[in-house]
């Protein structure tokens, strides 16, 4: 069965529409209008072999803050459908992604317990039209709406940017990989029998 979501959210902050598939090729249609964001979900679709057409309409008049949650908001739920029962999925996953100056780890359990560790200090307030502090908010965003897990520590880096993109790539091979089904996973994996 395609393990695909198709969701949408409005607030009178922001409309959202999101279709997204988990087994995919790594094709993204990304439109959040935050050029330097759609850049780091590109990368994201394309290094975690997911597929996603996202649409954003925010209150960018205001700030960029409501798309960037909202949007981690709406992949989080994405995630947590497409997982369905989780039956068969390796729970875990865990990367380590360098990018120029910057190395960045990402480890991730689905097991339905949300928490949020964050070790990253950017050099800058903004890269392109994004401000650096909402890149923390995405990530806090999706962990908790997908139930999960979510270890991201910046262990060297300079730039920005490159920080950034090592986050965003590292998270989408961890999830590739804790979301991948093993065939020896009978039923969850867990010795409590279920993952809630």
């Amino acid at each position: 069965m395609a393990r695909s979501a198709t969701l949408q959210r409005q607030t009178k902050e922001t409309d959202i529409s999101m279709i997204f598939n988990l087994d995919g090729t790594g094709k993204g249609e990304i439109d959040t209008g935050i050029g330097f964001f759609d850049h780091m979900l590109e990368g994201f679709t394309k290094h975690g072999f997911f597929d996603m057409k996202l649409k954003v309409k925010g209150d960018l008049h205001v700030d960029g803050h409501h798309t960037v949650e909202d949007t981690g908001i709406v992949l989080g739920q994405a995630i947590l459908q497409t997982i369905g029962d989780k039956k068969g999925i390796r729970r875990y996953g865990h990367f380590m992604l360098p990018m120029d100056d910057a190395l960045v780890l990402c480890a991730i359990d689905l097991g339905g317990r949300p928490y949020f560790s964050w070790h990253c200090e950017f050099q800058t307030e903004r890269i392109g039209g994004l401000d650096t502090e909402l890149i923390r908010e995405f990530f806090y965003a999706v962990s908790y709406s997908a139930g999960m897990n979510l270890h991201l520590k910046v262990i060297d880096g300079i730039n920005s940017h490159h920080i950034s993109e090592a986050m965003f790539k590292a998270f989408a091979k961890a999830l590739d990989m804790a979301t991948g089904k093993d065939e020896r996973i009978d039923g969850v994996l867990s010795t409590k029998g279920t993952l809630g």
